[in-house]
């Protein structure tokens, strides 16, 4: 069972970044993806999830209208566009999943309440 995140890096001030994340080993078409972020000396919370069609996302309210998840089935990947990048957007970025099916609602926005993780990716913002 794998998430495997990508596309972090530097970034100036009002640039973009792309991360995916891309699943194996997973019925990721079942699944809930949702992206995290975690500060250092933070704890990890949840910017951003997709329903298992993405036809249906939530955001974060501080990155709502700047950043875009979704989805691709058929590579079992999902992605997170990021614009107008800020220096309070620093953080590690994590991709999680869950069948949304364990759940009353299709998303939810604690950590815990995701059984597959990625690693992690690192995103900078400079000012």
């Amino acid at each position: 069972v794998q998430l495997v995140e990508s596309g972090g890096g530097l970034v100036q001030a009002g640039g973009s970044l792309r991360l995916s994340c891309a699943a194996s080993e997973l019925p990721f078409g079942t699944l809930t993806m949702g992206w995290f972020r975690q500060a250092p000396g933070e704890e990890r919370v949840i910017i951003a999830a997709v329903n298992w069609s993405g036809g249906r996302t939530y955001y974060v309210a501080s990155v709502s209208g700047r950043f875009a998840i979704s989805r691709d089935n058929a590579k079992n990947t999902v992605y997170l566009q990021m614009n107008s990048l800020k220096p309070e957007d620093t953080a590690v970025y994590y991709c999680a999943g869950h069948p949304s099916s364990a759940w009353s609602t299709w998303y939810r926005t604690g950590a815990n309440e995701y059984d597959y993780w990625g690693q992690g990716t690192q995103v900078t913002v400079s000012s």
